[in-house]
């Protein structure tokens, strides 16, 4: 029994305590992620996460920074800057490029260039094969494997941007604070939803945190030096390189260099110059080779993102510029007044309705509170006038750089650059509250812990109602249904050009080359098909075909895809001069399938039937 009565002093007051705390911490964290994805994830549904991992899929291939997903407005930027460099070339000479594998020019490179190593180390099954425990349900499709392995991927990045809060809030505060921030970036519902969204932002969190770092170390160092000389420079070329590495990331994020150097303007003393110098040095010199690849290809130096300004505008409104083939840019320089308009309407909105609830919790206010508020460390002071700089800063670049995917994915997207500083925002939130709480008289001193764990709770009781509500349903459809892409993609060859009006996820699932349906199912339509490739299938899910009535489908135009299937379902019959006319059966209503023969046939001819995909159902 001495080896008990060891075994209980170790594990109640001796060294034992810290590994059964870690290992209770543990077990609970790994509740918490099991309990997640088990009752609340989802396939993939913003076209950002779809679209950046079937170009990382074309890396991790060897296929280059090429995609599947083909923007009219890409084909338009491609053949002008072809004819601006080698002259006006004929069809057969492929200007623009869509006979071979179309460059990529909306997506920066470091995400992809993260997920094709994910693709090269772990087993990514592309196809959706019989069913199997886990990934189906009832016998039906339920989870696609490769969007769940890239979910994990996001959440274990979470992870880390937990820890990496961790050990900042302990430097700046005291353990405290860390822990407290720790759990409540844990309890947070908002952060675990974009972890399993495929969208870069938790490894943009941590590159930022790790911005963060950088100028917690100049700021030191500058005021108080303890390191050797080279420490500084190194420091800001750290900070320089990180900023590009964001902006590697999602272009956006470039914008945050301006904070950096007001920054080191004001805290550094006699540095300032050549630590700036150096920062600005670093950063160029990091995103150039990128920004000049696209410059060859499109002209441009940010591809199809360039245009983003003129977005959800008067000028092209909802997503009109990128489905135009050959869209009237020269009216973009004369119209100022569009761009102050589209600045203070966008930032209205994201004054009212995202600052106020960033990360989706109340420890925003507390936050928000805190800016009137002292702090006796100058380090603390400091680093708060960055973090105000900085989301005064990505109002407005958010709200210029607002598109049609904010409207669709109002707070998961990677549209939203705000969600990065919830991490930060979270330790002032949290200093403040254990700072009030210090000065409240408790009636005993035991009340002290109930309180935190009261406010914790409350703030965690989105992430909690997840366990209480029924399961969500893993298939996100409308639009997305794997099977029926999949299946229509095994009827095309893998050099045929298909348009739909969800070419990302016919890119990411099917694995076929798919243009974005054109805006008029007459002129544009044909200058593709008659002038550049061949389009063999059109596929239409219920995002065109639940389309508002009169606003989309009457009012968009005579030629409009609306018009089109108004006039086909109503005579039932395509159009005579339409190429595309044979249809496979149970497609109808919801979506609509049209090719230039029966496709499905050969299959048939051959002894293996083609079973009809399963039609699937709202959820």
């Amino acid at each position: 029994m001495l080896w008990l009565q060891e075994f209980i002093h170790n594990l109640s007051v001796g060294p034992g305590v810290r590994y059964f705390k870690t290992g209770l911490i543990t077990l609970a964290v790994l509740l918490l992620f099991i309990g997640f994805n088990w009752r609340w994830y989802r396939n993939f549904s913003t076209p950002e996460a779809m679209d950046a991992a079937q170009v990382a899929r074309n890396l991790a291939e060897g296929r280059g920074f090429t995609t599947q997903f083909v923007r009219p407005l890409s084909i338009y930027l491609v053949k002008q800057r072809h004819e601006a460099r080698f002259g006006p070339a004929s069809p057969a000479a492929d200007p623009a490029r869509l006979r071979g594998d179309h460059p990529d020019l909306a997506n920066p490179p470091v995400w992809p260039v993260v997920l094709a190593g994910l693709m090269k180390v772990l087993p990514f099954e592309w196809e959706i094969g019989p069913p199997k425990p886990f990934w189906s349900k009832g016998g039906r499709f339920w989870r696609y494997q490769p969007d769940f392995i890239i979910a994990i991927f996001g959440e274990l990045l979470f992870g880390v941007v937990i820890v990496m809060t961790f050990f900042l809030a302990r430097q700046l505060f005291d353990p405290g604070v860390a822990w407290l921030s720790a759990v409540l970036l844990l309890g947070c519902e908002h952060l675990w939803s974009f972890s399993a969204s495929g969208l870069p932002t938790m490894l943009l969190m941590i590159i930022f945190l790790g911005l963060v770092w950088c100028l917690m170390g100049i700021e030191r160092e500058a005021r108080a030096p303890r390191w050797p000389g080279w420490a500084l420079p190194a420091l800001a070329a750290g900070a320089g390189l990180l900023v590009a590495l964001g902006m590697l990331t999602r272009y956006s994020f470039g914008w945050l260099l301006l904070p950096v150097l007001v920054f080191l303007i004001l805290f550094t003393g006699a540095h300032r110059a050549r630590l700036c110098l150096l920062a600005t040095a670093v950063f160029c010199v990091a995103v150039a080779p990128w920004l000049y690849r696209n410059y060859q290809i499109s002209g441009l130096p940010f591809g199809t993102a360039t245009y983003a300004v003129v977005e959800g505008t008067g000028l092209f409104p909802e997503n009109r510029l990128q489905r135009s083939l050959e869209p009237n840019l020269r009216t973009v320089e004369a119209r100022v007044g569009t761009f102050v308009f589209k600045l203070i309407n966008n930032s209205r909105l994201i004054l009212r309705n995202e600052v106020p609830r960033l990360g989706g919790s109340w420890v925003t206010a507390l936050f928000l509170t805190g800016l009137l508020l002292g702090f006796r460390n100058p380090a603390i002071r400091r680093l708060r006038y960055f973090l105000v700089g900085s989301l005064a800063l990505l109002v407005v670049v958010q709200a210029l750089s607002r598109t049609e995917f904010s409207e669709d994915f109002a707070v998961i997207s990677s549209e939203n650059l705000l969600v990065l500083l919830v991490p930060l925002i979270f330790v002032y939130g949290t200093s403040l509250f254990l700072l009030l709480l210090d000065q409240m008289n408790l009636l005993f001193r035991g009340l002290r812990p109930l309180i935190i764990g009261l406010f914790t709770v409350l703030v965690s009781i989105p992430m909690i109602v997840i366990f209480l509500l029924p399961p969500a349903a893993a298939v996100v459809y409308p639009p997305y249904y794997p099977p029926v892409i999949q299946q229509i993609c095994r009827w095309m060859r893998p050099d045929e050009l298909m348009m739909s009006d969800v070419p990302w996820a016919v890119a990411w699932y099917g694995r076929r080359q798919c243009m974005w349906t054109t805006l008029d199912a007459q002129q544009q339509f044909f200058a593709v098909n008659d002038y550049l490739k061949p389009v063999r299938a059109l596929y239409l899910t219920p995002q065109t075909m639940d389309a508002r009535f009169l606003s989309q489908w009457v009012r968009a135009g005579e030629h409009s895809w609306g018009s089109f299937i108004l006039e086909s379902m109503l005579r039932k019959e395509i159009p005579t001069t339409f190429p595309l006319r044979v249809a496979p059966a149970g497609f109808l209503p919801e979506q609509l399938f049209l090719t230039d023969w029966e496709r499905w046939r050969a299959e048939e001819i051959i002894g293996t039937p083609t079973a009809q995909p399963a039609e699937p159902k709202p959820q």
